[in-house]
């Protein structure tokens, strides 16, 4: 029996007879929110009583660290080091989920425990992030068992507060740098194209986040006796806000439309097929001369998150003293990301919006980074998987959202392979979140066979 043979059987054993199953439960159970202060100490016995008992199992030594950011999550690595001159692979994930909402989850449903509903998984963190870490941590043990070792280096890292903004993990990637060398980095993380195709990508969206305020006096007046006479904030707001986009979205900020949808990239996203959202999309939004995907992986998107102007559950008959909207740009590599703000800031002037304050936030926001689709590791990465499922991943140059691959691709300077276990219906971040059975095991199969190619192969990769 062959190395790729012993392994795929592992794997398919460990999902066919219920393992793969109970070990997401009892993940799951953890209620591990990290926006919420009462995840605290489960944040800490996810990592020491969920995880390492697991990568220690595999034969990895691991080492629990104090974020560097004061009260922030912990962070776990391990290693398992089998020759110094094999290559290394970091892989990443993170134990964190958003807020339960368990008064939302419809009935028979409840955030942590893993409910099975046909091909469905329901439960918090099923789909972001426990079950893309669990499955790439057991194919790496399914290799090692079929063949008594696997075959290149690994490192791992898990943090705890990836859904709070990964607050700390950039300056640990910093600071860890030896600690955490390696070769190339492959993690999951994120929502695939499609249900049942594989996607790759290399990069992430940037994510900015901000507040405009206008702030003219304290307290309402009387829209009757005032109204004519007092400037309205919330009208002021609405035309700053009016002009950042034209009517159909589209950007109006020079600085921020980017100069990175090159003739290659939209080659890339031309040979996607359609993006299976779930969602019926409006073709009519966004910029005019782009495809869908281009909008969402090649462009620039500007999003009001929410907006307040007096007591929008109960108004009164009066003129607001203040309004403000919290806003978010999703940027590609290619916008200036130190000019996002000034530039906003310059084009509200222009426009006369001197009354609107634009306040940036301290949290939430990663840097937009990219691997060029063409590199080698990706190119290996695609072919692996399209030979143990037949399936030829979909291709992304970067992820719509964000994530901090900002830490492994700028800080520590690896390529780095994202190859994600969910699909945009999910429900990631919302009530009823879940993940596809059928997926994960093909998700399982599919990372089976890229470890034990890299362990096959080790010796001739091309890792630049």
């Amino acid at each position: 029996m062959t190395l790729h043979d012993a392994a795929y059987a592992n794997i398919e054993s460990y999902f066919d007879t219920g393992a793969f199953q109970t070990e997401l439960a009892a993940l799951v159970a953890r209620p591990t929110e990290s926006q919420d202060p009462r995840g605290k100490p489960h944040l800490h016995a996810y990592l020491h009583e969920d995880i390492a008992p697991m990568l220690q199992e595999m034969g990895f030594t691991c080492r629990f660290h104090d974020n560097p950011v004061p009260d922030a999550p912990p962070i776990l690595t391990a290693e398992r080091i089998e020759n110094a001159t094999l290559p290394t692979v970091l892989s990443y994930g993170h134990g964190d989920v958003v807020r339960a909402q368990e008064d939302q989850w419809r009935e028979g449903l409840t955030p942590f425990e893993l409910i099975e509903e046909g091909d469905r998984l329901y439960g918090r963190g099923a789909a972001d992030n426990k079950v893309q870490h669990l499955i790439n941590l057991r194919a790496m043990r399914a290799v090692i068992a079929a063949q008594g070792h696997l075959g290149f280096n690994a490192k791992i890292i898990i943090e705890m507060g990836e859904e709070a903004g990964s607050p700390g993990l950039k300056e640990f990637c910093a600071q860890q740098k030896d600690l955490l060398k390696a070769d190339v980095f492959i993690a999951s993380d994120g929502p695939r194209l499609r249900p049942g195709a594989p996607t790759i990508f290399t990069g992430s969206r940037g994510g900015v986040s901000f507040d405009l305020e206008v702030n003219l006096r304290d307290g309402a007046n009387h829209s009757g006796n005032f109204g004519g006479l007092l400037a309205d904030p919330a009208m002021i707001l609405a035309h700053a806000l009016a002009s950042i986009t034209d009517d159909h979205g589209q950007i109006q900020i020079a600085e921020w439309r980017p100069d990175s949808l090159t003739s290659r990239i939209r080659e890339i996203l031309a040979a996607l097929p359609a993006h299976d959202t779930g969602i019926a999309l409006d073709p009519d939004w966004g910029e005019a001369d782009l495809t869908p995907a281009e909008r969402v992986f090649g462009w620039n998107s500007f999003t009001i998150l929410a907006m307040k102007a007096g007591v929008p559950e109960a108004p009164l008959n009066a003129i607001a003293g203040s309004a403000r909207a919290t806003c978010q740009l999703r940027f590609v590599v290619g916008t200036d990301v130190d000019d996002i703000l000034p530039a906003l800031r310059r084009h509200l002037d222009r426009a006369g919006f001197d009354k609107v304050k634009v306040v940036e936030h301290g949290e939430n926001s990663f840097p937009a980074t990219r691997l060029a689709p063409d590199h080698p590791m990706v190119r290996f990465a695609s072919a692996s998987i399209e030979n143990s499922i037949g399936v030829a991943p979909d291709i992304l140059p970067n992820l719509g959202g964000s994530l901090p691959n900002d830490c492994f691709a700028e800080v520590l300077g690896l390529p780095t392979i994202w190859v994600p276990h969910s699909y945009a219906g999910c429900s990631q971040h919302a009530p009823d979140e879940h993940v596809l059975k059928s997926l994960s095991r093909q998700a399982l199969v599919a990372m089976t066979g890229l470890f034990a190619d890299l362990s096959a192969q080790s010796s001739n990769l091309k890792l630049q």
